[in-house]
């Protein structure tokens, strides 16, 4: 038979609630009484229940994680880093997505998430959705994944500078007709991807180079998109000489087109991708690298430090990762 609260309690012959409070370690308890009930719980071998804890203390344990996806690269690896923080510090993960594999929208997480979580994580959402806006709305504490938003902590990289430093690359190799794959047409709700094109635009620009809008394609952060994206920049007129793919797996995909058509990354056409992902050195592609799973990680702390001393005044600062270049074959000098 488990052994309950009120076994403790009738063994040192107090109340349930002084055990309660004895072994959370608050206060009201004297020493000499909270060292006697430790005691005679540690011979009866009692463990408190995690669940009665929680409900004693009003805290669930739990943290809920909004996203716009799960399977992809960059969202799975960012998960990780959350975890490898939430798992230490002995709290639940509540994960939710807010699309469907057909891309369409779930019902709002706001009204589900109300007594659940202590606290909300929010990966790559758009500033401007209104599910946000509801979520925020909560007044739980909440730390935000790449996007920013006033008054709110969030972990991020400089997406403007990664754009620019890819299609930098780019211009240093002597290119100047340079095609661009994004995500979706200019305008996305997504900042990294409106950031990224900014970077882009900012470096041509400053190299007195044009954007073609005929070497702009979408490759919507997929392999099989990347592969369509470059397969519509290879059959215009006068193909690019270099490639900017806004992510690494558009590049893996425009990679695969450019086979198909008997070219070679870096020999016919450079190309290069913005990540780090696992498998872009096996591929010898050229990215702008992030750390993703830092990002995870240090969102996750700053939340887990928030909800530990929730009285104190903590810096709602947003913190920028560093990225860098990584140069590999996909990119090469231009010769014509």
């Amino acid at each position: 038979m488990a052994i309950t609260i009120k076994d403790v309690a009738d063994a040192a012959g107090v109340s349930t609630a002084t055990v309660s409070r004895a072994l959370r370690g608050l206060a009201n308890v004297d020493a000499s009484t909270r060292e006697r009930i430790q005691r005679i719980a540690d011979d009866l071998d009692y463990v408190i229940s995690p669940s009665a804890s929680r409900l004693a203390s009003g805290r669930t344990g739990s943290i809920a994680v909004i996203t716009p996806y799960i399977a992809r690269w960059y969202f799975s690896t960012v998960l990780s880093g959350v975890e490898s923080v939430l798992q230490s510090g002995g709290i639940d993960l509540l994960l939710m997505s807010v699309s469907t594999p057909e891309g369409h929208r779930r019902l709002p997480p706001a009204p589900r998430l109300r007594r659940r979580v202590d606290g909300v994580l929010i990966i790559a959402l758009s500033p401007d959705d209104p599910q946000l806006r509801e979520v925020l709305d909560l007044d739980l504490p909440t730390s935000l994944i790449g996007l920013t938003m006033p008054g709110v902590p969030s972990v991020t990289i400089d997406d403007v500078a990664a754009g620019r430093m890819a299609t930098q690359h780019l211009i240093n190799l002597g290119h100047e007709r340079i095609g661009v794959i994004t995500g979706a047409p200019v305008g996305s709700p997504f900042t990294a991807e409106n950031d990224r094109y900014k970077g882009f635009e900012a470096a041509m620009a400053d190299a007195r180079l044009p954007i073609d809008p005929m070497l702009e394609s979408y490759g919507y952060f997929t392999i099989e998109g990347g592969e369509q994206a470059m397969t519509a920049l290879l059959t215009q007129r006068t193909p690019p000489s270099a490639v900017f793919a806004m992510s690494d797996e558009m590049a893996y995909g425009a990679i695969r087109a450019m086979r198909s058509h008997g070219l070679q990354a870096g020999v016919d056409i450079s190309i290069v991708g913005v990540d780090g992902h696992d498998m872009s050195e096996l591929l010898d592609l050229t990215t702008v690298a992030q750390p993703v799973q830092d990002l995870g990680r240090i969102a996750a702390e700053a939340l887990l430090l928030a909800l530990r001393a929730p009285q104190a005044e903590t810096p709602r600062e947003d913190i920028h990762l560093p990225t860098r270049l990584i140069v590999r074959g996909s990119t090469r000098p231009f010769s014509s």
